[in-house]
């Protein structure tokens, strides 16, 4: 299982953003596979961006998040105590961002790779990042 984080779930279903072809075909390979997750708080960051108008979705937030949830393409993974306390475990250089620290948790407490190009998290260490 995969775990995406917001930017790249983004980039992947709208068809923009920093993806070469072969990321996005990766991707589209996990989804046929099942095995592809978000974190709910992406769902969250996503309706945030939306509302502040730094992302435009051609249906707007409640069909578009209807239709990118769908559990045929990702699993939505919820953020429970678990994740809560495993967010404790990221380095203390960690940025503070509680999206960034929660969808991090996710992919260590679940034992996932993470599809991020947040530099921050990348080089934290704190967790695997998935590359093609």
């Amino acid at each position: 299982m995969l775990l995406l984080d917001t930017h790249i779930f983004l980039w992947w279903l709208c068809g923009e953003g920093f993806l070469t072809a072969k990321e996005r075909e990766k991707l589209g390979a996990f989804a046929e596979k099942g095995k592809l997750a978000i974190s709910s708080f992406t769902a969250l960051e996503i309706e945030l961006l939306e509302r502040k108008g730094r992302v435009v979705l051609d249906s707007g937030f409640t069909t578009w998040i209807a239709k990118a949830t769908n559990p045929r393409i990702v699993k939505v993974i919820p953020v429970d105590i678990d994740v809560i306390r495993t967010q404790r475990k990221l380095p203390d250089f960690f940025h503070a961002d509680p999206a960034d620290r929660i969808i991090t948790a996710t992919a260590l407490h679940y034992g996932m790779k993470l599809a991020t190009k947040d530099r921050l998290i990348v080089a934290s260490g704190a967790v695997e990042i998935w590359s093609v």
